[in-house]
């Protein structure tokens, strides 16, 4: 059990599994960020709101391009088993 701690992604298709469920989380993220949004008056507030949102969209970008690259190791490494 303590090994699973140390090394919780032994493979490219459980640190896939990973992504898919942090994707899910950041776009309910995204949703939530944004009906708040659409229900705050105060300025400052507002401004929170957007920068927490265009963050939280760098996120959306990174994680979608570490997930196309887990893809590309993924590939690579089913061609290096073949050879």
């Amino acid at each position: 059990m303590a090994d699973q701690a140390a090394q919780p992604f032994e493979t490219i298709e459980s640190a896939q599994e990973f992504m898919v469920v942090l994707e899910s989380v950041i776009a309910e993220a995204q949703s939530e960020l944004q009906a708040m949004l659409n229900d705050v008056s105060d300025e400052r507030r507002t401004e929170a709101l957007r920068l927490a949102l265009f963050k939280i969209s760098q996120l959306e970008a990174h994680t979608h391009k570490s997930r196309r690259i887990l893809n590309d190791l993924g590939l690579i490494r089913s061609l290096l088993v073949r050879a």
